[in-house]
């Protein structure tokens, strides 16, 4: 693993907790953590303390950061940065900059500095970044130790790619896989085709000695089906994929990954599909 993690920082107390999250992953991977907080001089921003540049305030804050969490990981650093610009687009660039392995990111933050900085930009970082991204909704609290993660599997060819990144969390927290096998449809094709890649999946995943559970759900909702499955076994992550995961929604719904990272009440870790080349074989 590359060994960075970026975590966008407006210091809500919904960022903190995204930054706990983090360092939680950090501790095990040995990584760093990259604080990021961006400053756009062409939108009004509040300060919180005594400092009326938020330039200066931000740096403050930061160093408090540095102070209560740099002793929580011993085998890592704690960095910050402040950049300037459009918030989704620095965050992003500083992660492509380092190559980092993961974005971590709140998606409110309403106290302090621009009023719902990480609202507004947590899905655009989500869409852009080149690297897996956890966003956790403001007052989702849960244990920061993973210990089930939801990996939901369906019929599309992209579906398996988001498996690596799942077995790897559960080698570094010796966490426990759900694989979901999602039907979206209840047709032979797309019954048969998704139970051979959860078949896959298992396969990879008892390869590395990988703790799990197989379980399944039918539905037109895929959203509130695998909301609820998660909540039924007490997750802490679900991950999923972005740009496959929204073929399976409705009009009304929405992009299925965009819905899943404004109302889960779980971490979710969107992770974008690799272009694949098919070849036809008479």
């Amino acid at each position: 693993m590359r060994n960075e993690i970026v975590v966008a920082i407006d210091f809500s107390l919904c960022s903190i907790n995204a930054l706990e999250h983090a360092i939680s992953i950090a501790k095990l991977s040995k990584s760093n953590v990259v604080m990021v907080f961006v400053h756009n001089p062409h939108k009004p921003q509040r300060t919180i303390y005594k400092y009326s540049d938020p330039i200066d305030e931000a740096t403050k804050l930061f160093e408090e950061l540095s102070e209560r969490y740099q002793s929580l990981m011993p085998d890592s650093r704690l960095i910050y940065r402040i950049r300037e610009g459009k918030v989704y687009q620095e965050v992003v660039n500083e992660a492509r900059e380092r190559d980092a392995w993961l974005i971590v990111a709140g998606t409110h933050g309403a106290s302090g500095f621009e009023e719902f900085w990480m609202g507004s930009n947590a899905f655009r970082i989500v869409s852009n970044a080149h690297c897996p991204v956890i966003t956790i909704r403001e007052g989702v609290h849960v244990d920061h130790v993973l210990k089930r993660i939801i990996l939901p599997i369906d019929h599309t060819l992209e579906t398996r790619q988001k498996v690596p990144i799942a077995c790897k969390l559960a080698q570094l927290f010796d966490a426990e896989i759900h694989v979901l096998a999602t039907y979206a449809a209840p047709t032979h094709e797309v019954m048969v085709t998704t139970n051979h890649y959860a078949q896959q999946t298992i396969k990879y995943l008892q390869k590395a000695n990988v703790k799990l559970v197989k379980a399944s759900i039918k539905g037109k909702n895929m959203l509130e089906n695998t909301i609820e499955y998660a909540r039924k076994v007490d997750a802490n992550l679900i991950i999923i994929m972005t740009e496959q995961d929204a073929k399976m929604s409705s009009l009304f719904l929405g992009p299925y990954a965009q819905q899943m990272v404004n109302r889960s009440p779980f971490p979710v870790m969107c992770v974008h599909s690799k272009e694949l080349i098919r070849v036809l074989t008479a």
